[in-house]
């Protein structure tokens, strides 16, 4: 009897233990799951009162489903929004952890579908292309069947090598590949042939590319105006506001890290730059560098590769939810009701100007001696009349973007 009563005390206490596990496998599987995702004891607590007041069938979801994760973030943003919390410290340093991990999820190859072979690149896809000894080559993808056909590679806009000289060669072609990555292969030239009525180079087919994600960050694609300063002087508060016009510029592409910035004129490398612009109702101050520029001199007009080096962190918050798209519905629709604002308004400008050239054209034909005037890009905005404060130069055209050199 001793003997018995241990035994069986010793069976209910495991029975109960098990009943508890069994009771509260989901609370346990939520918790070790988000200590191993490197999340604090109070986060976690967070996010798992967060999962029961949205209801989430799998809790876990949280951790590594980017919708699920969107809309706890979303939630968390309108529910600090009704308490005041906003922009205190503990969201803003709370919201930055979950973008954090959100971006981590985001470039996680196993979201990722990628470039297989050749086969598989898109027509039009832009490429450059490395001849050992000889230096960067640009080139297009012009069609992809039995061979992978692309246009007379160039160098400097200028033919070096003629198509028949490429035949044979071994090339290394780079691409990157839109909200992919970046990829490499070597491949050799079958021939030189004719596509269209142009000169083509048809290159042997691969499945050997070597993918290479340098990413930091998840960008979007955007169309908003903004101020741009040059930093010429060392002691300069990277992070304060100007509260002088700057050159007005037009972002295309965005992330935390960078953006890709059209400007009118030609753009200079590894200028340091500092950024003021709005997202909904944030004020954003970015700084950093130009890394690189891509000058279109047909239409007089240049594309900045910006990095970001200076960024408060409200502020790197405010541009992560825009990218995400994870910005509560209210704000989603004065965004869009903005940005369809702003499309309207330009819209209306290249009709109107466009009913001017039409004008034009029909008054120089009535009267031939009448001397036509050449008006260039940076005619126009040479004699305009900036006014910083206004609807209509909030919405101005980029093609009406004052030249860098002015400034």
């Amino acid at each position: 009897m001793n003997t018995f009563l241990p035994i069986l005390l010793s069976l209910v206490v495991l029975i109960s233990i098990f009943r508890l596990v069994y009771h509260f496998k989901d609370d346990i599987k939520f918790f070790t799951t988000g200590f191993d995702s490197g999340f604090k004891l109070s986060e976690i607590l967070m996010l798992w009162k967060l999962a029961k007041t949205s209801q989430l069938s799998e809790p876990c979801a949280l951790y590594w489903s980017l919708p699920a994760l969107e809309k706890g973030i979303s939630t968390i943003i309108t529910n600090a929004k009704d308490n005041g919390m906003e922009h205190s410290k503990k969201t803003q340093d709370f919201l930055a952890r979950l973008y954090s991990y959100r971006t981590k999820l985001e470039l996680s190859p196993k979201n990722k579908k990628g470039l297989s072979s050749t086969k598989y690149i898109d027509v039009g896809q832009k490429i450059r292309v490395i001849l050992k000894g000889r230096g960067v080559f640009s080139s297009e993808v012009i069609n992809n069947s039995k061979d992978l056909i692309i246009s007379l590679p160039l160098q400097n806009n200028q033919i070096t090598i003629s198509g028949v000289d490429w035949v044979g060669m071994m090339m290394s072609v780079y691409l990157w590949r839109k909200d992919d990555a970046a990829y490499v292969f070597d491949t050799y030239v079958r021939e030189n042939s004719m596509f269209n009525g142009k000169s083509v180079l048809c290159l042997s087919h691969t499945d050997n590319l070597l993918r290479t994600q340098k990413r930091r960050s998840v960008r979007c694609e955007c169309h908003i105006y903004a101020q741009m300063y040059i930093i010429k002087s060392e002691t300069a508060d990277l992070k304060s506001m100007e509260t002088q016009p700057g050159l007005k510029c037009l972002l295309e592409d965005i992330s935390e890290d960078g953006a890709l910035i059209c400007i009118g004129g030609k753009g200079v490398s590894n200028l340091q730059i500092k950024l003021q612009f709005t997202i909904g109702e944030s004020f954003i101050v970015m700084s950093g560098f130009v890394r690189g520029v891509e000058f279109d001199q047909e239409k007089n007009q240049s594309k900045l590769h910006f990095e970001c080096t200076c960024i408060d962190t409200p502020m790197k918050n405010a541009i992560l939810s825009y990218v995400y798209n994870v910005i509560p519905e209210e704000e989603k629709e004065i965004i869009e009701a903005m940005d369809l604002a702003e499309k309207d308004e330009k819209d209306k400008e290249e009709t109107e100007k466009s009913s001017t050239t039409s004008e034009t054209l029909q008054n120089n034909e009535t009267d031939i001696s009448e001397p036509q005037t050449n008006v260039t890009v940076e005619n126009q905005v040479q004699s305009a009349t900036v006014t910083e404060n206004t609807e209509s130069n909030d919405v101005k055209n980029v093609l009406d973007l004052p030249p860098l050199e002015d400034f």
